[in-house]
């Protein structure tokens, strides 16, 4: 089979997108990419692709295309959005080569997918987008935009339009669909729901586990947004230290809610037991992992992203750790069925009780949820399953 894909991002920009490729190469298909060129992350566009516009990587056909680089202020991302939407649409509509499926990943934003639509139509073959975020719910949650102001109903009818001319769209959360029925109103779309792989491969280098020394140990590594409550851990901590001084959050990351998460430290006096160590790359972020002895994941109710399986939880379940997640939805259906966490309610006593629940379970209690958890991944959120479920509904030429 002949594989378009259309991704704004790609190696070694560190998304998944490349992993699915470099795997369906793999299975013997032809899989050619069109992306950018990289800069997400580095902010500005690497020196050794300035002028690159074509190169082979792990056998994979990529094309890359102008745009501007992204970097921190908000302008350089919309410009950043604007010039891959233009000239992807640019590029698409006079790429000759025939493919037979063209595969799309949408993360930020939509309108990164729009060539593939252009592409399906001129070729008369299936669009299958695959949603790992939706639009405009996305910027509205993290504060871009407001809901049904004016730029909001813009991008609403822009995401809608989009996500109407795709053929096939799969959910990388159940709950996709409800946004997809009760707020887009495209009741009438084949919709499936299949799962993103964590992300892995990209990421690796060399280096050593990072030793914590005696204690119970916990990790959190992610956003520090409003959605993610993480304000509330230090208040949970202080709570939990009047019983056990030998219990240790460890936190990497960053986002909105980052001051106010570093001034409740403060207040509280707790630095030593709440260790903050902000934004550290993937690649090196790793070694945080191995010995702790717990994972902490949250996200808090907040319409239908609130509801869905953050990236991370799935990533967690590869490590073989017991899991505390402060949770609903989607999410929490899965650490139920995995059958390797403890699940609190997001308020300051719950998560208290519960992070010293968690560390007076027997070693042997622990160990069999990480066993859980890890089992429960190899069977639905393993690379190669994943790219099955791909593969399958790339297969099927007509709907």
């Amino acid at each position: 089979m002949r594989i378009l894909v259309v991704c704004q991002f790609y190696y070694p920009e560190n998304f998944v997108i490349s992993d699915i490729c470099r795997e369906l190469k793999r299975r013997g298909h032809d899989v050619t990419v069109v992306t950018g060129k990289p800069n997400y992350g580095f902010d500005h566009i690497l020196k050794e692709y300035k002028k690159v516009k074509y190169e082979v990587i792990d056998g994979v056909r990529v094309f890359r295309l102008h745009l501007f680089a992204r970097k921190k202020n908000r302008l350089s991302i919309i410009f950043n959005y604007l010039s891959f939407y233009f000239s992807s649409r640019r590029f698409l509509k006079h790429f000759k080569e025939e493919y037979d499926v063209v595969y799309s990943q949408s993360l930020s934003p939509i309108i990164s997918v729009s060539g593939a639509n252009i592409y399906k139509r001129k070729h008369h073959i299936n669009h299958v987008l695959h949603c790992l975020d939706l639009w405009p719910i996305s910027p509205v949650i993290t504060h871009a935009i407001k809901e049904n102001g004016l730029f909001y109903k813009i991008l609403y009818k822009w995401s809608r339009s989009i996500y109407a001319k795709c053929d096939k769209i799969l959910l990388s959360s159940p709950s996709f669909k409800d946004y997809f029925y009760d707020v887009l109103k495209l009741e009438n779309k084949y919709y499936k729901y299949i799962p993103q792989p964590p992300l892995f491969s990209n990421s690796l280098e060399e280096g050593k586990n990072v030793e914590y020394g005696k204690g119970f140990h916990i990790l959190y590594c992610g956003n520090i947004g409003t959605i993610q409550g993480i304000e509330l851990v230090p208040q949970a901590m202080k709570e939990v230290i009047k019983k056990y001084d030998d219990v240790y959050f460890h936190i990497i990351g960053m986002g909105t809610n980052r001051a106010k998460f570093e001034e409740e430290i403060k207040r509280l006096d707790i630095s030593k037991n709440v260790i903050y160590y902000g934004p550290i790359p993937m690649k090196k972020a790793r070694f945080y992992y191995s010995n702790v002895d717990a994972l902490y994941v949250s996200l808090f109710p907040s319409g239908v992203v609130g509801n869905t399986i953050p990236s991370k939880l799935i990533s967690y379940l590869t490590y073989k750790k017991p899991i505390l997640g402060v949770i609903d939805g989607d999410g929490k259906k899965v650490l139920e069925d995995a059958g390797g966490a403890i699940i609190s309610q997001p308020n300051v006593k719950d998560i208290a009780k519960n992070i010293i629940k968690m560390k007076e379970l027997e070693e042997s209690e622990k160990e069999k949820m990480g066993e859980n958890n890890y089992n429960y991944y190899q069977a639905h959120f393993a690379l190669d399953k994943i790219v099955d479920q791909i593969e399958q509904t790339l297969l099927v030429k007509k709907i």
